[in-house]
C-alpha cells in the first residue's frame, strides 16, 4: 500500500476521502501494463470522482473501535473497488442502461460495452487481491463480509430482484428486502470491515455497528429514490426521473415524497440510537449518517 498521512477525526469526510484517493491511485497505477484500453477503463472507473462514502465508513467505523489508519487502507480500498465495479456493470445497456455517471459518460459509453464488462470483472477481483495482501488476523471474516455483500447474498441478488420488479408493484417490505441486498449490503460490509480491523466478530460493538449500518443502508437508498424525483441532475451528475421512466418501484411511489422522507428520518434515528453504546468515538459515524440522509436536497 502507498504511504499516506494519518487521518484527522476533526473532518473525517474530507481527510478520509483524500486518503482513499491516494490509496486507490497507488493501487491502479502500480500494476505492469498488459492491455492499455483495459487499464484506462479501470482508471476511468476508479479515479473518476465520487463521494467515497463506503471507504469513509470503513475509516470511521475502524476509528470508533480504535483501529489505526494503516489497518483500514486495504479494506477501504477494497470496498470502493467493489463499488466501482458494481456501477460499471449496473450502467450497462442490459442492466440500468445509463449514459451518464458522476457528470461524465459511463464506462461503456467512454470505451465499449465489452471493455466495461472486462473492467468491472477486473475491479472485482482486484478488490479481493488488495484485501488478501493485508494478512490481517481476521482476514477470513473480512473476505467473507465483502464476498457476501458482492454476490448472490448481496448486490447481485439485489440487482436481480430490481430487474424482476420493473413494471410490477412491490409492497414496502419487499422493497426494503430488495434494497437491503442491492444498496444496503455493501454499506453494511463497509462498516463491518472497519469494525473487524479492530475487533472480533463476537464483540458487541460490532453488533451495534451492524445495526447502525443496516439502518443507514436503507435510508441511503430511500434518499436516492427521493433525489430521483426531486433532485437536480446537474448536482447529482446523472439523469433524474429514471426510476419512473423504467417503471421501477420506489419509496416515493409507494409512500409519497413526505412519507419517504419520514421513513428515512426514522431510520436515521435508529442508526443514531445504535451508536449510543460507543460514546464520543462514534461521533463521526453519526455525522456521516446525517450527511447521507440530508445530502443534496
Amino acid at each position: 500500500m502507498v504511504s499516506v498521512e494519518p487521518l484527522s477525526d476533526r473532518d473525517i469526510m474530507t481527510t478520509a476521502r483524500a486518503r482513499t484517493e491516494q490509496v486507490l491511485a497507488g493501487i491502479v497505477e502500480r500494476a505492469a501494463p498488459v492491455s492499455g484500453e483495459l487499464d484506462a477503463a479501470m482508471r476511468y472507473s476508479v479515479l473518476g470522482g465520487g463521494k467515497r462514502l463506503r471507504p469513509i465508513l470503513v475509516y470511521a467505523a475502524g476509528h470508533a473501535l480504535g483501529a489505526e489508519d494503516k489497518a483500514l487502507d486495504a479494506p477501504a480500498a477494497a470496498v470502493e473497488l467493489i463499488h466501482a465495479y458494481s456501477l460499471v456493470h449496473d450502467d450497462l445497456p442490459a442492466m440500468d442502461d445509463d449514459d451518464m455517471r458522476r457528470g461524465r459518460p459511463t464506462v461503456h459509453r467512454a470505451y465499449s460495452e465489452a471493455m466495461a464488462i472486462l473492467a468491472g470483472d477486473a475491479l472485482q477481483t482486484l478488490a479481493f487481491e488488495v484485501l488478501a495482501e493485508t494478512r490481517h488476523p481476521r482476514l477470513g471474516a473480512m473476505v467473507r463480509a465483502l464476498a457476501n455483500a458482492s454476490g448472490r447474498e448481496g448486490m447481485a441478488a439485489g440487482q436481480a430482484l430490481d430487474l424482476s420488479a420493473v413494471g410490477g408493484r412491490l409492497d414496502v417490505d419487499a422493497l426494503a428486502t430488495m434494497h437491503g441486498y442491492k444498496t444496503g449490503a455493501l454499506i453494511r460490509a463497509a462498516v463491518r470491515l472497519g469494525a473487524l480491523a479492530a475487533a472480533d466478530e463476537d464483540d458487541p460493538r460490532v453488533a451495534a455497528l451492524d445495526t447502525y449500518a443496516a439502518a443507514i443502508g436503507l435510508a441511503f437508498q430511500i434518499q436516492d429514490d427521493i433525489l430521483d424525483v426531486a433532485g437536480d441532475a446537474a448536482t447529482l451528475g446523472k439523469a433524474t426521473g429514471a426510476d419512473a421512466a423504467r417503471a421501477k418501484p420506489t419509496y416515493p411511489a409507494l409512500l409519497g415524497l413526505d412519507g419517504a422522507r419520514a421513513k428515512a428520518r426514522g431510520l436515521l434515528d435508529e442508526a443514531l440510537s445504535a451508536l449510543a453504546p460507543l460514546g464520543e468515538r462514534a461521533y463521526p459515524l453519526a455525522e456521516l449518517a446525517r450527511h447521507m440522509i440530508d445530502r443534496d436536497h
